[in-house]
């Protein structure tokens, strides 16, 4: 049995990170999958065996762990590790054979360190492997995440390949499933509490709907909050324009203001300034958390009178002039 230098395999250094690893086995996959070599499939298939051995390996945590601990002293952990298999089968004074049924289909130092599964037997892998955490997104209205509340979702997520259970083999031949990957895309449907006032980015957890295991992963959903032709939202604060005449904002007035419970009336207080702000307290996003509710902002957006008719010009041209003080008063 041969030492099987999983990094030399990737071609990745031993501190490569976890996406480092996976966005190079992917890369490899496509490269030396069969479909994509038809030219010389046996080549292909042993290379892509390699590559996706090295890939369960390194691209599990524990596994890696394990696999950096062994180092150089790996012949001797091999040693231990066969004593303790013809221990556990009853084959203690047997010489030990790697070419029986129940295998991985990966390499001997691969079932030997990493598989769980007996040599003698057709026995399922040992220890049972949590599933894989996996992360979706979930477009949400703003008015949904105002309102939050039950949401019924279709997802396509990435789940482990069934038949070969993640491992890209099947008896030691490629999977006809996921063709090697031991990944496969598999519909899913869900029922989703939004929790009010959710913001864009914050993640939905729903416990066991990841990927399959023993206990399966979880799934996280991303919000994407779509935007709104009516609000800004800035924290839990929402913005809104709102077109005024010129007359409320010089006389005061009482206007109606769009908001997301219905509209309100608002004040707005004689002489005020284009472009100003007002507060609506409360009528902005509620917080996740429970407490309390941001505010709604107006901003006055001044509308000019246009096309003036005659008496309207004379009427202006007499308010500039009283302002400049070029109109004698009454």
């Amino acid at each position: 049995m041969k030492y099987k230098d999983y990094y030399a395999t990737l071609g990745v250094s031993k501190d490569a990170s976890e996406k480092d690893v996976k966005s190079t086995y992917r890369r490899l996959a496509r490269k030396w999958h069969p479909d994509a070599n038809p030219d010389k499939p046996k080549e292909a298939e042993e290379k892509f065996k390699e590559i996706s051995e090295a890939y369960e390996v390194l691209g599990d945590a524990q596994k890696r762990k394990k696999y950096d601990m062994l180092g150089a002293d790996w012949q001797n952990a091999a040693q231990q590790a066969e004593q303790q298999e013809r221990y556990r089968t009853g084959y203690e004074n047997e010489p030990f054979d790697f070419g029986n049924v129940g295998g991985s289909g990966f390499s001997d130092f691969f079932d030997l360190f990493f598989s769980g599964v007996g040599r003698r037997t057709s026995a399922p892998h040992g220890v049972a492997r949590r599933g894989q955490d996996v992360e979706s997104t979930i477009e949400l209205s703003l008015r949904d995440a105002y309102e939050g509340g039950k949401k019924h979702i279709t997802l396509q997520i990435e789940d482990a390949c069934p038949r070969c259970r993640g491992t890209g083999t099947d008896r030691g031949r490629l999977c006809a499933q996921c063709h090697g990957t031991g990944r496969v895309m598999v519909t899913k449907k869900f029922d989703v509490t939004i929790p009010r006032g959710i913001a864009e980015g914050q993640r939905i957890r729903l416990a066991g709907q990841g990927g399959s295991g023993s206990p399966s992963g979880d799934l996280y959903l991303v919000v994407k909050v779509l935007d709104d032709p009516t609000y800004q939202r800035k924290g839990n604060d929402l913005y809104v324009d709102l077109p005024v005449s010129l007359y409320d904002l010089v006389l005061g007035s009482e206007v109606t203001v769009p908001t997301l419970t219905g509209s309100v009336s608002m004040k707005i207080p004689e002489g005020t300034q284009n472009n100003r702000l007002l507060r609506l307290a409360g009528k902005g996003m509620p917080s996740v958390k429970g407490k309390g509710a941001g505010d709604q902002f107006v901003r006055l957006i001044g509308q000019l009178p246009q096309q003036l008719s005659e008496r309207e010009r004379t009427l202006f041209n007499e308010l500039a002039g009283l302002r400049n003080g070029k109109v004698k008063k009454e």
